[in-house]
This record gives structure tokens, C-alpha cells and sequence, in this order.
């Protein structure tokens, strides 16, 4: 903490924002710097309705206002004051700095065998609700006290990570604060929103390494199950089960790309990932988790098939014959050969090779040998569709997207053919721009444009008829 690293034993905290450091004990005198709700000053003395300060952060000396700071003892004897003020600041929203300050000056005052997690707790919720206001205010408009607030809390140790993705900047608390609480006599709630804090999806950096965001992954998901959970709050009990659903369903998908870890490893995080799903309590789910619980639901689905590597959605008829083999390609890739018994994998009767993670077990091939759809996962939170098809000519393939825009999470998964060989159902689930989406699709084979889609399969006459036994049972779709 720099701004109280000095040996003061009696600070002034500012309370107001917008409060004049000025040359002498009047409201005409110059105006040295504009002080911050926060900011801390070391008193020198005292003259009329002023005091005499230094602001050690700014370097600089002058008068401020007696009624727009408050004095405040940092002897031990005081500490149970000051951190009477950080709980009651800790719910107020708009008092981030303030609180900060009040904080770090009860971390001066307090003994060190007095210390334990809940001034961390507070401190951490102080931080990460300025980051999200900081973030927030960005998307609208420009707001400098926020920015001043920002400035404040970094003079006290407080750091800020910017995550880039896309075109849009994520401020984003680096969580020290909350590290201490896991480490400090705590109770289990304050554990519990410690570990939520750390563990947030959206401050994870794209920038990341594959390296890196699988030992991160794997960092998140033992934080979250250090976490006691038999006397926390139902709704507390569904975020981390969502957390973990989410952080699981990833580490499915990256463990799938180390074929050192072997297909048990891969379908012990798949399960993981649906059983904390389907672990939510949706009679105690608040109505602020809603976006939340659709989110973990698409992070899921999209590697859903994690779960079940070595077994297919239904059996391909020995009739048709038509499969899929796969074999390595350049370092990285896998190529997937399109098979049937007149054609093996060295004489395919079509081969594409991708980075993507290959879902073998999901290949189904049409009734009639006519087509054959695959799961293909190039990124954690992003599943397509390959679909394979007779054409007069040969064999295509089309690579069917679960969105035409640029969604930040989404999957498409096959949901079973219509008798005939015209058509073929799908069912789809994305979020785009912040808002949720999920359609059950019938799909032309040929041209795979949507004929008609609805928000519930149900309302789908040819969806509610022909969807698949195996998808029904399988899909996070449905919920």
C-alpha cells in the first residue's frame, strides 16, 4: 500500500470528489490539484475550516476543506472503526475508491494477527466492481471520475488488466485480493465469491498461449473445487456450478488436443462439464443468472461430445457402409476421410484435413448412404457442422457455421434425418452481441438453408416427429 507507507499515525481521507488542493486556507487561493474521493493526505495542521496537507501521491502541499475529508487514527486501537467503515462501504456502490482507502487504512491499523480474509473480500469486491464500472461507463460514454477512481486505487496496489477481444477492452481486477482470502482464515461464502472472482471467463486473455490457457484452465477448475459448498446459499451453490460447467467444458476441449492425455482424460472433463450442468438447482436459479446459466448451457454443448469420445450417436447400418476414418495430417491437423465399403482410407471417397478437434463418435450417416454429418470443434466455445453429400458429380462437403454472424459462443449439432433425402434437422444455439438464441432447425440437404425454424422443438411439426431418439437424450438444448 505506497500512499500509507509512511509511519503516520492520523490521515485524512477524502470523502468528496472534485475537492480543491489549494495555496492557502481560502476558497480564492490557487487551486494545486484537484483531490479524489480516496485519496489519502498526511495532515500537518490546521487553520480556520481548513486543513493544512501533503499529498504524498501528487507531491504536493496545501489546504483542503475540513468538511470534504475526514481525520482518521490508524493507532490499533481504531482499527475495529475503520473496518466498520469498509463493510458498511462495501455494498455501496459508487464509493469503490472510498472504500479502497478505508481498506488499506485498516491493513495499517490492525494488528497482523487480527487480519483475515474479510477486509481481502471487500477489498476485492471494491476492485472488481470499479473494473466492471470502469468497463461499463467505456461502452457508453467517457465518465473521469471513474478514471480518476482507477488512479486512486492503483496509488494503493490495486491493479487493473485490460483483456482485449474483438474490438471491445475488458478491464478486468487482477485478483490479488482475493487470492489472500483463499489463503486466510475465511468462511466459505467469502471463499466461495473469492474463487467466482478469479475465475471469470470474460477476463481470461485470447492472448494466451495454448500452453498457457490450458495450465490456467486447469488452475481454475482446483480453485473452484477447494470450494466447501454443504452450508453456502442455493444460488451461490448454482454459480459455482455453472462456473465449473463452463471451466470444464473447456478443459474437455483442450485435453482433446493433447492425445498424450488419452481419451479417459478427455471424457472424464466431457462429463464433467454436463454433470455440473445438470447439477443447477433451476428453482433456487436468480433471475440476474439466466444470461449466466444459457452461457455455461453453449460452453457445454459446444464440447458435449467430450463426453461420449468412443461411442456413436446411432448405429451406421452395415447396409450403407458409409463412415468416416481419421489419420494425422501436418502437425496439428487431423484429416478426415469420407469411407464406404467400395472405398477405404487410401482411396476415399473424400478427404478434408482441419485443425479443428474431429468428433468421430458424432459422424451419422443418411438411411440411404445419401449423407453423413460430423461434429468438428475448431475453439472451446465455437462447434460446426460438417455435412457430407451426393452430389451428381461426387461427393461434397459443406461446413454448415452455428451462426452467420460472429458469435462469441454458439454451436450447431445434427438432430436427425426426415425420411426422404431432401431433408435433415438441426439445432443450433449462439450468442450474439450479448443476447441468447436458440433455434431447432429443418434444413434443405441440398442447399442447407433453413426451411423453418422454431424456439422449441415441439413446435416444429417434422422436428417434433423425426428428431432423433439418441440426440433427444444427449443434447443440452433442451433444458
Amino acid at each position: 500500500m505506497t500512499m500509507l507507507a509512511t509511519a503516520l499515525t492520523v490521515i485524512a481521507i477524502v470523502t468528496q470528489d472534485q475537492a480543491g488542493l489549494r495555496a492557502a486556507p481560502r476558497e480564492s487561493a490557487a487551486q494545486h490539484a484537484v483531490l479524489w474521493q480516496g485519496d489519502s493526505l498526511e495532515i500537518r495542521g490546521a487553520k480556520g475550516d481548513y486543513l493544512q496537507v501533503y499529498d504524498h501521491r501528487r507531491e504536493r502541499a496545501g489546504y483542503v476543506r475540513a468538511s470534504q475529508v475526514r481525520p482518521q487514527s490508524l493507532k490499533p486501537e481504531n482499527a475495529p472503526e475503520l473496518l466498520a467503515v469498509v463493510r458498511f462501504l462495501r455494498d455501496t456502490p459508487g464509493a469503490e475508491a472510498l472504500g479502497i482507502s478505508y481498506a488499506a487504512a485498516y491493513l495499517k491499523a490492525a494488528p497482523a494477527a487480527a487480519i483475515d480474509g474479510e477486509v481481502f473480500d471487500a477489498l476485492g469486491t471494491f476492485a472488481e466492481r470499479l473494473a466492471r464500472s470502469a468497463t461499463s461507463r467505456q461502452a457508453r460514454r467517457p465518465d473521469s471520475a471513474v478514471g480518476e477512481h482507477l488512479e486512486v486505487a492503483a496509488a494503493y496496489g490495486v491493479t487493473m488488466v485490460s483483456v482485449e477481444r474483438d474490438d471491445q477492452v475488458q478491464l478486468c481486477y487482477d485478483g490479488d485480493a482475493f487470492r489472500r482470502v483463499l489463503a486466510l482464515p475465511a468462511t466459505d461464502l467469502q471463499k466461495a465469491l473469492a474463487a467466482l472472482a478469479l475465475t471469470r471467463h470474460d477476463c481470461v486473455s485470447p492472448r494466451l498461449t495454448p500452453v498457457e490457457r490450458f495450465a490456467l484452465d486447469n488452475w481454475r477448475a482446483e480453485v473452484l473445487d477447494r470450494i466447501e459448498t454443504s452450508q453456502l446459499p442455493e444460488v451461490l451453490k448454482n454459480r459455482l456450478h455453472l462456473r465449473k460447467a463452463g471451466v470444464w467444458a473447456s478443459l474437455a476441449w483442450q485435453r482433446a488436443r493433447r492425445s498424450e492425455l488419452g481419451t479417459v482424460a478427455v471424457a472424464e472433463a466431457g462429463n464433467r462439464a454436463v454433470d455440473e450442468l445438470a447439477a443447477i438447482n433451476k428453482h433456487e436459479l436468480a433471475e440476474s443468472d439466466a444470461a449466466t446459466y444459457s452461457d455455461a448451457a453453449i460452453r457445454v454443448g459446444a464440447s458435449r461430445w467430450a463426453a461420449e469420445p468412443g461411442l456413436p450417436l446411432e448405429p451406421i447400418k452395415a447396409s450403407v457402409g458409409l463412415g468416416i476414418v481419421t489419420t494425422p495430417g501436418e502437425p496439428g491437423e487431423t484429416c478426415v476421410h469420407l469411407v464406404d465399403a467400395r472405398h477405404d482410407v487410401k482411396n476415399p471417397l473424400l478427404k478434408r484435413c482441419t485443425y479443428g478437434i474431429v468428433w468421430s463418435a458424432s459422424a451419422v450417416a443418411h438411411p440411404e448412404g445419401a449423407a453423413l454429418t460430423l461434429a468438428v470443434q475448431p475453439l472451446d466455445t465455437w462447434r460446426e457442422m460438417w455435412v457430407f453429400r451426393q452430389e451428381p458429380t461426387g461427393w461434397i462437403l459443406d461446413v454448415v457455421p452455428p451462426a452467420t454472424d460472429t458469435p462469441e459462443l454458439a454451436y450447431v449439432e445434427f438432430a436427425g434425418w426426415v425420411p426422404g433425402r431432401t431433408k435433415m434437422l438441426a439445432a443450433r444455439e449462439a450468442k450474439v452481441d450479448g443476447r441468447y438464441k436458440v433455434s431447432f432447425e429443418l434444413l434443405s440437404v441440398s442447399s442447407l438453408e433453413v426451411e423453418r425454424w422454431a424456439d422449441k422443438p415441439t413446435s416444429l411439426s417434422a422436428f417434433y416427429r423425426w428428431q432423433a431418439p439418441t440426440w433427444k437424450a444427449r443434447t443440452v438444448s433442451i433444458r
